[in-house]
Protein backbone atom coordinates (compact mmCIF):
# COMPACT_ATOMS: atom_id res chain seq x y z
CA UNK A 1 0.00 0.00 0.00
CA UNK A 2 2.27 2.47 1.23
CA UNK A 3 4.29 1.51 -2.09
CA UNK A 4 1.42 2.48 -4.33
CA UNK A 5 0.41 5.96 -2.65
CA UNK A 6 4.52 6.76 -2.98
CA UNK A 7 3.64 6.01 -6.94
CA UNK A 8 0.90 7.95 -7.18
CA UNK A 9 2.09 10.61 -5.04
CA UNK A 10 5.12 10.88 -7.77
CA UNK A 11 2.96 10.68 -11.26
CA UNK A 12 1.31 14.00 -9.09
CA UNK A 13 4.37 15.49 -8.79
CA UNK A 14 5.54 14.71 -11.98
CA UNK A 15 1.52 16.11 -13.31
CA UNK A 16 2.06 19.17 -11.05
CA UNK A 17 5.87 19.97 -12.66
CA UNK A 18 4.49 19.18 -16.50
CA UNK A 19 2.00 22.04 -16.01
CA UNK A 20 3.68 24.81 -14.56
CA UNK A 21 5.45 25.57 -17.65
CA UNK A 22 2.47 25.27 -19.57
CA UNK A 23 -0.06 26.93 -17.27
CA UNK A 24 1.07 29.78 -14.37
CA UNK A 25 0.07 29.66 -11.07
CA UNK A 26 -2.58 31.26 -9.34
CA UNK A 27 -2.62 32.60 -5.50
CA UNK A 28 -5.80 31.15 -4.08
CA UNK A 29 -7.14 32.11 -0.79
CA UNK A 30 -8.82 28.89 0.96
CA UNK A 31 -11.04 29.54 4.05
CA UNK A 32 -11.43 26.57 6.77
CA UNK A 33 -14.29 26.26 8.80
CA UNK A 34 -12.54 24.57 11.44
CA UNK A 35 -8.98 23.79 12.26
CA UNK A 36 -9.00 19.96 11.49
CA UNK A 37 -9.86 20.65 7.56
CA UNK A 38 -7.36 23.04 7.56
CA UNK A 39 -4.44 20.78 9.05
CA UNK A 40 -5.84 17.76 6.92
CA UNK A 41 -5.33 20.78 4.00
CA UNK A 42 -2.06 22.06 4.98
CA UNK A 43 -0.88 18.38 4.94
CA UNK A 44 -2.26 18.23 1.56
CA UNK A 45 -0.75 20.94 0.03
CA UNK A 46 2.99 20.04 2.10
CA UNK A 47 2.33 16.34 -0.13
CA UNK A 48 2.69 17.53 -2.97
CA UNK A 49 5.66 20.10 -2.31
CA UNK A 50 3.41 22.91 -2.61
CA UNK A 51 4.12 26.22 -0.10
CA UNK A 52 1.10 27.04 2.20
CA UNK A 53 1.24 30.50 3.41
CA UNK A 54 -1.27 33.32 4.94
CA UNK A 55 -0.56 36.99 5.09
CA UNK A 56 -0.04 38.82 8.41
CA UNK A 57 -3.32 39.63 10.10
CA UNK A 58 -5.12 36.90 8.17
CA UNK A 59 -7.27 34.57 10.13
CA UNK A 60 -5.66 31.06 11.56
CA UNK A 61 -8.25 29.30 9.25
CA UNK A 62 -7.18 31.08 5.48
CA UNK A 63 -4.26 29.16 3.75
CA UNK A 64 -2.85 30.94 0.94
CA UNK A 65 -1.16 28.82 -2.20
CA UNK A 66 0.07 29.42 -5.69
CA UNK A 67 -1.19 26.68 -7.77
CA UNK A 68 -1.89 25.99 -11.46
CA UNK A 69 -5.57 26.53 -11.39
CA UNK A 70 -5.97 22.94 -13.10
CA UNK A 71 -4.28 21.43 -10.93
CA UNK A 72 -6.16 22.55 -7.92
CA UNK A 73 -9.52 21.52 -10.19
CA UNK A 74 -8.69 17.88 -11.15
CA UNK A 75 -6.37 16.78 -8.44
CA UNK A 76 -5.86 19.31 -5.46
CA UNK A 77 -9.82 19.71 -4.44
CA UNK A 78 -11.14 16.39 -4.99
CA UNK A 79 -8.98 14.55 -3.11
CA UNK A 80 -9.22 16.87 -0.42
CA UNK A 81 -12.87 16.94 -0.47
CA UNK A 82 -13.02 12.85 -0.40
CA UNK A 83 -10.34 13.06 2.69
CA UNK A 84 -12.14 15.95 4.68
CA UNK A 85 -15.35 13.83 4.28
CA UNK A 86 -14.00 10.76 5.90
CA UNK A 87 -12.25 13.02 9.02
CA UNK A 88 -15.63 14.88 9.12
CA UNK A 89 -17.54 10.94 9.23
CA UNK A 90 -14.56 10.04 12.01
CA UNK A 91 -15.25 13.55 14.11
CA UNK A 92 -18.79 13.01 14.30
CA UNK A 93 -18.99 9.39 15.22
CA UNK A 94 -16.30 9.97 17.87
CA UNK A 95 -17.83 13.18 19.49
CA UNK A 96 -21.06 10.84 19.72
CA UNK A 97 -19.48 7.89 21.49
CA UNK A 98 -18.03 10.84 24.11
CA UNK A 99 -20.95 12.61 25.00
CA UNK A 100 -23.20 9.04 25.10
CA UNK A 101 -20.62 7.36 27.38
CA UNK A 102 -18.95 10.35 29.14
CA UNK A 103 -21.64 12.93 29.48
CA UNK A 104 -25.24 11.69 28.99
CA UNK A 105 -26.86 9.11 26.95
CA UNK A 106 -29.34 11.45 25.62
CA UNK A 107 -27.03 13.17 22.38
CA UNK A 108 -30.49 14.02 20.34
CA UNK A 109 -30.37 17.97 18.99
CA UNK A 110 -31.99 20.83 21.42
CA UNK A 111 -36.17 20.67 20.99
CA UNK A 112 -37.66 22.38 18.63
CA UNK A 113 -40.58 25.01 20.39
CA UNK A 114 -43.17 26.23 18.15
CA UNK A 115 -43.73 29.80 19.24
CA UNK A 116 -40.01 32.02 20.11
CA UNK A 117 -40.82 33.52 23.43
CA UNK A 118 -42.76 37.06 23.44
CA UNK A 119 -40.64 39.92 24.91
CA UNK A 120 -42.22 43.25 25.24
CA UNK A 121 -40.24 45.93 25.35
CA UNK A 122 -39.52 46.84 28.31
CA UNK A 123 -38.71 43.54 29.93
CA UNK A 124 -35.64 42.12 29.96
CA UNK A 125 -35.13 38.20 28.32
CA UNK A 126 -34.26 36.83 31.55
CA UNK A 127 -35.70 38.80 34.35
CA UNK A 128 -37.53 42.37 35.02
CA UNK A 129 -35.13 43.54 37.37
CA UNK A 130 -30.94 42.27 38.62
CA UNK A 131 -30.85 39.32 40.82
CA UNK A 132 -29.93 40.75 44.07
CA UNK A 133 -28.17 38.75 46.63
CA UNK A 134 -30.39 37.94 49.82
CA UNK A 135 -27.76 39.99 52.40
CA UNK A 136 -28.24 42.66 49.90
CA UNK A 137 -31.62 43.18 49.79
CA UNK A 138 -33.13 45.87 51.46
CA UNK A 139 -36.30 45.62 50.51
CA UNK A 140 -37.01 48.76 48.60
CA UNK A 141 -35.79 49.96 45.07
CA UNK A 142 -31.94 50.54 44.45
CA UNK A 143 -30.36 53.65 46.14
CA UNK A 144 -30.07 55.47 42.86
CA UNK A 145 -33.72 55.21 42.42
CA UNK A 146 -34.58 56.21 46.16
CA UNK A 147 -32.57 59.44 45.54
CA UNK A 148 -34.27 60.15 41.86
CA UNK A 149 -37.64 59.75 43.36
CA UNK A 150 -36.75 62.43 46.79
CA UNK A 151 -35.29 64.96 43.60
CA UNK A 152 -38.85 64.92 41.72
CA UNK A 153 -40.65 65.05 45.21
CA UNK A 154 -38.44 68.34 45.88
CA UNK A 155 -39.00 69.45 42.62
CA UNK A 156 -42.82 69.61 43.08
CA UNK A 157 -42.71 70.92 46.27
CA UNK A 158 -41.02 73.75 45.16
CA UNK A 159 -43.25 74.29 42.20
CA UNK A 160 -46.28 74.25 44.45
CA UNK A 161 -44.82 76.70 46.38
CA UNK A 162 -44.00 79.40 43.74
CA UNK A 163 -47.77 78.91 42.72
CA UNK A 164 -49.12 79.76 45.95
CA UNK A 165 -47.31 82.78 46.37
Amino acid sequence: ERVSADLARQRILLRLKDLLPKEPPIEYKFTFADMWSRKVFVALLRRYDLRPYRYYRQRYTTVMVQVPKSFVDETLWPEFQKINSELQEYLQDITQRVVTQVLHEDSSDAEVVEEPLQISMNQSPVTERPIVPEDKKTGGPPDTEKKRDRKKRKRGKKKKKKRKR
